[in-house]
């Protein structure tokens, strides 16, 4: 490991909304928590230190959400990071309730956004949330509804910008007109492309891509897996080429890989510093 202490800035830069710089490299915070997204983690302790660990690497870009938890993923990164760097810009989200772990509901009422995004703003400890994204549209509440809302918390200045997750295009576009929407959040890694129509569209307006489950949960990087032979030959780990896959894959890509382990936070950020050829890339997404 070497010990470059801004090795996420590796990754180089993206402006969410065209000035909120952020390196393209970031942390996502939904592992903070219990098995199933659900309650304390098991060592709270580690869960600061990773946090702690991940600012020191050059992270300046935290996801979260009000369901990790609930509320548990945004407290842990107030406990480990606040009063928060200058630079450090956290995401979070609110659309989607819990009865239990792993269950998600979406819920889009307005009075239940307004309520989400004040009980975040009181756990993040924040006078203004950076970027604050629906978390799912909710389909039984009007669009405008959903929208308006936000945009109403956003005029009042306890938003600053607003994205959306598991979109479409159309939806993108719906919500366009509505308000200035400055990032997407989909599913999308070298397996799984679904979202493909969207990094195009958003890429060619200067829209952040933020794609979750960078890794497949695992499955690209494990031994044995799709990636490991390629790993072997470069000398790195089948995780590092996943997320450098996204790095080049487009400019408006910030990759959020989260972990509660340090060694593997640390493993994922030296991911900026790997330059993948275009040979490497298109052999790359050959092997899943």
């Amino acid at each position: 490991m070497s010990n470059h202490s801004m090795f996420a800035a590796a990754a180089g830069t993206f402006a969410i909304g065209g000035n909120l710089p952020v390196n393209r490299l970031g942390y996502g915070a939904m592992q903070l928590t219990g098995p199933g997204i659900w309650g304390e983690p098991r060592n709270p302790e580690a869960a600061v230190h990773v946090l702690r660990r991940a600012v020191e690497l050059g992270v300046n870009f935290i996801d979260t959400a009000d369901s990790y938890g609930p509320f548990v993923s945004e407290q842990i990164i107030k406990k480990a990071l606040h009063p928060y760097p200058k630079d450090l810009v956290i995401a979070t989200k609110a659309g989607l309730t819990r009865q239990g772990p792993n269950i998600w509901r979406p819920v889009g009422r307005p009075e239940y956004l307004r309520q989400q995004v004040e009980l975040s703003l009181r756990h993040l400890g924040v006078e203004q949330i950076d970027l604050f994204q629906l978390h799912r549209i909710d389909p039984k509440v009007p669009l405008a509804d959903q929208i308006g809302e936000l945009t109403l918390l956003q005029q009042e200045g306890k938003i600053r910008y607003l994205g959306l997750s598991e979109v479409n295009v159309k939806e993108l576009q719906a919500a366009s007109q509505m308000a200035t929407i400055v990032s997407v959040q989909n599913l999308y890694n070298l397996a799984k492309q679904d979202a493909e129509p969207l990094l195009k569209y958003v890429e060619s307006h200067n829209i952040a891509f933020i794609p979750w489950f960078p890794l497949a949960t695992g499955e690209l990087a494990k031994e044995g897996g799709p990636l490991e032979s390629l790993a072997k030959q470069r000398g790195v780990k089948p995780a590092q080429l996943a997320l450098a896959w996204l790095l080049k894959r487009s400019p408006v890509m910030l990759p959020i890989p989260g972990t509660s382990s340090v060694t593997h936070l640390e493993e994922n950020i030296e991911a900026a510093e790997i330059e993948l050829s275009e040979e490497d890339f298109a052999s790359l997404l050959k092997t899943v």
